[in-house]
């Protein structure tokens, strides 16, 4: 048994030295990164803020393998909700976020008055479309196995197989902003536009999505406590 572990420990070491040094490919990736930023600064000094924003938040993206794909995905294979969480406290710190922006853009103006096209965070009609496009875009997941976020990333990571999927997305956005008319008229003109805080008012639209998304996450807990394959190993 020894000597089939020292065998092992042998081929790990000579894997490990076989590896190539990738310090220079990083640090040239580095200098590309700088110098897009240097001349989206000269044009732009918002362009190269977002630039900034998205390279962190790929990053943090990668380290956390955050995907809304396995999020849903998880629970059903393995049990876990781990993802799933993090989502749903994304969703808690987006949900105050938002209701602060909103709140402080629109009350000054008195937001019963204000159309909900003009409402800031793009308010949409809820209808028939919002079930077809959820199906689909489910669907597309499962066959890319990941979501928009997910390919990127995954991308970024070398695996040639996202390009496939990358290639569908703009595909699927170009087709899709050519068939939004045929769209609108059949659905998304006559579906209506569901705003919470018309009903219920800011503050109490907030604090009763946050209460209600701090419930699923307990719950999620309480799945993956129970179900998780991790948990059990």
């Amino acid at each position: 048994m020894s000597r089939v572990i020292e065998e092992a420990k042998k081929r790990a070491k000579l894997a490990r030295k076989a590896k190539k040094n990738q310090v220079p490919y990083g640090l040239a990736l580095l200098g590309v990164l700088a110098f897009i930023f240097v001349v989206l600064a000269d044009r732009s000094s918002i362009n190269a803020l977002l630039w900034v924003l998205g390279i962190l938040l790929g990053v943090v993206l990668q380290k956390c393998r955050f995907c809304f794909a396995a999020a849903f995905r998880d629970p059903v294979l393995v049990g876990s909700t781990s993802v799933m969480r993090g989502v749903i406290i994304c969703l808690i710190i987006t949900t105050i976020g938002f209701g602060l922006v909103q709140y402080m853009l629109m009350f000054p103006q008195g937001f019963e008055e204000i159309p909900p096209e003009n409402i800031p965070g793009r308010v949409r009609p809820v209808g028939f479309h919002t079930i077809i496009g959820g199906v689909l875009f489910g669907i597309g997941m499962v066959v890319a196995g990941g979501c928009a976020s997910g390919t990127l990333m995954r991308i970024g990571e070398g695996y040639l197989m996202q390009l496939v999927v990358l290639v569908g997305f703009i595909i699927g956005t170009l087709w899709g902003a050519w068939d939004y008319p045929l769209w609108d008229n059949l659905f998304i003109q006559y579906s209506p536009v569901i705003y919470l805080p018309y009903y219920f008012g800011f503050k109490g639209t907030v604090v009763g999505q946050v209460i209600f998304l701090l419930l699923i996450y307990y719950l999620a807990y309480l799945y993956d406590k129970k179900n998780s394959i991790m948990a059990k190993l």
